[in-house]
């Protein structure tokens, strides 16, 4: 990775609440222009470690720039220098649309020429330009969320971090707002950090991402060489007894790699339809039935599933722990 024209980079970051370690010496380097993504479950650190790189909470241990600003020396310019669109919605839905993209201009200082001309290219860009003078309190979720995008980017930041944009839309929206994602990193080279639980999401807006679980980056980088790293091919296989099948399969060359997930085995292997009927063939020689047998190819929760041994959707709520530090379960 080059570290040079890296725009974001973290040093061992660390974020603790009491006893509970919630982002866990966190290393990146992010370049300028890049979709980054930050995929893990609920609980997994994310918005912990967004709140750090936006100056919003001080870390416990370790460091961190941005633009190469010191997120504790240079607050001020790491401001500037970022735009910020968290879950919780922050729009005046007593406001239009237009009165809040002019309140936050204001509050960065734009004067009114720039203002008026920054406006309607954020408005063009998430199109929402016939929705303008429309109250907020009218608009429809996904409105609400290309406004809040937009006003992220109202004054021009060289980075803007998105806390998982499409959470609670529906699928037509979500697609469309991965499409404005894609249109600003294109057209105005903004670097984007992103978080998000969903796999097709990441799958499809980032140039590389990080897996994240219990505070840790189990891995980091592009979504096609994950998928490679589990195995070009999938086998998905039932048998009347995986665990004695699975002991036998470890020792087998072609097979990359052998996981054992709610009463079946994947194993990583190439060529996967070729392999069925060996598979099929080693399971008679062991005596072992097989139940059910197919073949796909890896997706990122199967890489998922790879690196922390659980689905992304494997989540448990525990009371005593509050709601933004829940673990998943293992």
């Amino acid at each position: 990775m080059n570290h040079k024209n890296a725009i974001i980079e973290t040093n061992k970051i660390t974020k603790k609440f009491g006893s509970f370690t919630a982002v866990d010496t966190i290393s990146l380097s992010i370049q300028k222009g890049e979709i980054f993504g930050f995929l893990g479950p609920n609980g997994a650190g994310k918005t912990t470690t967004i709140k750090m790189l936006t100056t919003l909470l001080h870390p416990t241990k370790g460091s961190a720039t941005i633009n190469s600003y010191d997120i504790i020396r240079n607050r001020d310019n790491v401001r500037k220098s970022i735009g910020v669109v968290f879950q919780e919605p922050a729009l005046d839905l007593e406001l239009t649309g237009r009165e809040n993209l002019d309140y936050h201009a204001r509050m960065y200082g734009i004067n009114r020429t720039t203002r008026k001309k920054r406006i309607d290219e954020v408005l063009d860009l998430v199109d929402l330009q016939d929705k303008k003078d429309e109250f907020v309190k009218k608009y429809s979720g996904g409105m609400k969320r290309r406004l809040e995008i937009a006003r992220g980017l109202m004054h021009s930041p060289d980075v803007l971090f998105l806390d998982e944009p499409t959470l609670g839309l529906d699928a037509q929206t979500r697609r469309a707002i991965w499409e404005y994602i894609k249109k600003m990193n294109k057209e105005k080279h903004t670097t984007i950090f992103l978080t998000t639980h969903y796999m097709d999401e990441a799958d499809y807006l980032c140039d590389r991402i990080s897996i994240i679980d219990h505070g840790k980056i189990l891995v980091t980088d592009t979504t096609s060489k994950l998928k490679t790293m589990v195995g070009n091919d999938l086998i998905t296989i039932s048998t009347s007894n995986d665990q004695d099948f699975s002991a036998h399969l470890k020792d087998v060359s072609w097979i990359k790699n052998v996981d054992t997930y709610e009463g079946y085995l994947t194993l990583g292997v190439e060529r996967g339809e070729e392999k069925i009927p060996v598979v099929i063939e080693l399971a008679q020689e062991y005596n072992i039935q097989v139940k059910s047998i197919s073949v796909h190819k890896p997706t990122l929760d199967d890489v998922f599933l790879y690196y922390t041994g659980h689905r992304i959707r494997d989540e448990v709520s525990n009371s005593n722990i509050p709601k933004q530090h829940m673990h998943p379960r293992r």
